[in-house]
């Protein structure tokens, strides 16, 4: 009996408290529907004395009534603001939801109260069947399409029944026009076809539907006016349906006289406030669709970096999830993958460009360990020293500047500044120092020492006071010429120098790249063979070496490094390369001349073996000595010989050294060089039309621009 009572007790207390809880929620909800919905009185303002929700009058409490619809109370009535015009109230229907409106150009007593004063048709207002995103962006909807009077200006009068006068006696019209009121039935767009010439448009609006005899067009304009003071009907039903349906849900006038409205679920969905009303499977649809919406509304904001459809009242109907989700989740995953993305491929770089470097300098660290040099090895800040901190720029090369420099024990140094060592891992610096660093000739410059320190390297070479070559043999002004005998000895010097790479080491070093710039002279104008970024060593014994890419300048590369046809690279290709050389300083000009007076004369080494063949003068500069003129043949001669079109018809240095310094009687004309294999020569004429292709590339190479700088090969 005690356990029954304990149950009845428990059960009636969880009761109790059940019913206190489900009243306090009651009363709670009660006040917020008294505090959202707090009855007002009714107001007035001249004929209108039922205004009530949702209208109100400024003068009302701010809780009463929508602020959308504000009326204001004058001397000539209750007035509505709507799309920047003043239209006064004749009438409000609380129960087809609908308000009469006159223009106030109409109503009030002004001068020119017979013209309507606001512009005013049919697509001022959104269609109640637009969807649900439209529906209920505009406080007013126009349910019918009624009639438009139109106002035109004509310049002239106008003989139409449809042309109605109006009287504008008290009116501010411009200039001595003729004021006309039209009626027209369909609003849908202007009829701007029947529009007389010489009329212009002045205003129009819109009235209630007028009488057949109207329509006829048997009408006065008294009568025209008295339909516009009388006014048009619009709708206030969006703000029915918003408060009886829901956010942004459209609804019908079901029953006139009693008011009652009918909810439409075509567009159900959370965000409506409405989903009470809706079946299982309309409310998930409505859910995905409202953040759907919402997403898309959140992340085109994000994008466009607008909030204008945030802030819009429409936008207030999509779900606040999806906005939130479209606007701050989306954007932050995006960057955060954007982010990702982009630093890992900057650790790849990074990490392969280190790689890269970083295999540069072992290989250039190895080599200079492995390799017994004579060079002295500087720290930078020593060659910073030395330049005095880079001040005095000798020149600018294909791999970097050159410097001016002084060693501690006296003498002056050349100091060239690596930029490009990273072009070919570092092989032209190696190539350098591998080729300078082993051998020592008077007619090869030195190699005093060099510096590998991180990014930077640096090769010291012996100071050349006279610099390079090119300068006397393509006179400049300020530079004295130099005599044929001395030309004639630096010619020697390099020709001796270029055979010593060849077979006066324990390698073959072949150079690649002999030309005026890459000799350089000292003060007693003695000539050093420079440069060595381009060469490659070979053993003594390899008549033809491998190479998979030409290299050197053009107007000085040999053939073959261009027709595999004609014979391998080998050391007959720094020959061919002296030849054209030599034909440079004997001529004291470029091998190419576009200006000749000649035709014949364009390309020099063909001139000038037609004047051996011909046993013609060789008139070069005025002045010029007997024995000038027998040096200038012998290294014309040599130089006919160098530039041979096949390697097999090249001497060798040593050979070209002994020609040199053998009598030029003793010397054979050789076959006339050419340019290409299998090419046949008649007569002067035809070498303007056979070297037409050549004539670029001669002026390419006269610019010492390299052709290939690869030195992998």
């Amino acid at each position: 009996m005690m356990k029954k009572q304990a149950q009845f007790s428990c059960s009636s207390y969880l009761q109790t408290l059940v019913s206190i809880f489900t009243t306090t929620l009651l009363l709670f909800h009660q006040n917020s529907l008294a505090k959202h919905h707090q009855p007002c009185p009714t107001s007035s303002c001249g004929k209108i004395h039922n205004i009530t929700y949702p209208f109100r009058l400024k003068t009302d409490p701010n809780q009463c009534g929508d602020s959308r619809y504000e009326l204001d109370c004058n001397e000539f009535g209750a007035s509505l603001t709507m799309f920047s015009g003043k239209y006064y109230v004749q009438h409000i229907d609380y129960k087809r939801y609908t308000i009469s409106l006159s223009d106030a150009g109409a109503v009030e007593d002004t001068n020119c109260s017979s013209i309507p004063r606001y512009f005013l048709y049919d697509r001022s207002f959104h269609n109640i069947l637009y969807g649900e995103q439209d529906f209920g962006s505009e406080p007013f909807l126009l349910d019918l399409s009624p009639p438009r009077v139109a106002y035109f200006n004509c310049s002239n009068p106008v003989k139409d029944p449809r042309y109605v006068t109006v009287d504008t006696s008290h009116c501010s019209i411009r200039g001595n026009g003729h004021v006309y009121a039209v009626l027209e039935q369909s609003l849908s767009e202007y009829s701007f076809e029947d529009i007389k010439i010489g009329c212009e448009f002045m205003v129009a609006t819109l009235t209630k539907e007028w009488f057949e005899d109207i329509r006829k067009g048997n009408v006065s304009y008294d009568e025209i006016h008295g339909l516009i003071v009388d006014g048009f009907e619009v709708s206030w039903l969006p703000a029915v349906c918003e408060s009886r349906c829901g956010k942004g849900a459209i609804c019908e006038v079901v029953d006139e006289k009693s008011g009652q409205v009918k909810c439409g679920k075509r567009f159900c969905h959370y965000a409506y406030q409405t989903t009470d009303k809706c079946e299982l499977q309309q409310q998930i649809f409505g859910y995905i669709r409202a953040y759907l919406r919402g997403i898309f509304i959140g992340l085109g904001s994000r994008i466009t970096f607008s909030t204008r459809q945030l802030d819009n009242p429409v936008g207030l109907e999509y779900f606040d999830g999806g906005i939130f989700i479209g606007r701050k989740v989306i954007p932050i995953i995006i960057a955060a993958r954007f982010i990702f993305g982009v630093t890992v491929l900057l650790v790849l770089f990074i990490y392969k460009w280190r790689r890269r470097h970083v295999s540069m300098y072992d290989n250039i660290e190895n080599f200079l360990l492995e390799s017994n040099l004579n060079p002295i090895r500087y720290e930078y800040k020593e060659i910073k020293k030395m330049t005095g901190g880079f001040r005095v720029k000798l020149g600018q090369g294909g791999f970097g500047a050159v410097y001016k420099g002084k060693l501690r024990s006296g003498p002056d140094v050349a100091i060239k500044m690596l930029t490009k060592t990273n072009v070919n891992n570092g092989q032209d610096f190696i190539n350098e120092v591998a080729t300078i660093g082993r051998i020592h000739h008077v007619n090869v410059v030195r190699l005093v020492g060099y510096c590998v320190e991180g990014k930077k390297s640096a090769l010291v070479y012996e100071f050349m006071p006279n610099g390079s070559l090119d300068k006397y043999i393509f006179p400049k002004e300020g530079v004295v010429p130099l005599s044929y005998e001395k030309i004639y000895e630096i010619s020697l010097g390099i020709a001796r120098g270029i055979a010593y790479l060849h077979q006066g080491c324990d390698m073959q070093i072949l150079h690649f790249d002999i030309k005026p710039h890459n000799i350089l002279l000292d003060e007693d104008f003695v000539p050093k063979v420079s440069d060595f970024g381009l060469a490659k060593l070979y053993p003594v014994n390899d008549s033809i070496v491998p190479l998979t890419a030409a290299r050197g300048t053009l107007g000085y590369m040999a053939p073959e490094l261009f027709y595999k046809n004609i014979g391998g690279v080998s050391y007959k290709a720094d020959v061919y390369s002296f030849g054209m050389l030599l034909m440079e300083m004997a001529g004291k000009r470029k091998n190419m001349n576009p200006n000749a007076e000649h035709s014949s004369q364009h390309y020099f080494p063909f001139w000038i073996y037609d004047q051996f063949k011909e046993e013609k003068d060789i008139e070069i500069m005025e002045d010029v000595s007997e024995e000038g003129m027998t040096i200038v043949k012998k290294m014309f001669m040599v130089a006919l010989w160098c530039i041979q079109l096949k390697p097999s018809g090249r001497p060798s240095m040593n050979k070209v050294v002994e020609m040199l310094e053998g009598k030029t009687e003793s010397l054979e004309l050789p076959p006339r060089p050419s340019f290409y294999p299998n090419e046949n020569y008649k007569h002067h004429e035809e070498i303007d039309s056979d070297q037409s292709s050549w004539g670029d590339s001669a002026s390419i190479g006269h610019a010492s621009t390299n052709y290939s700088l690869d030195s992998s090969s």
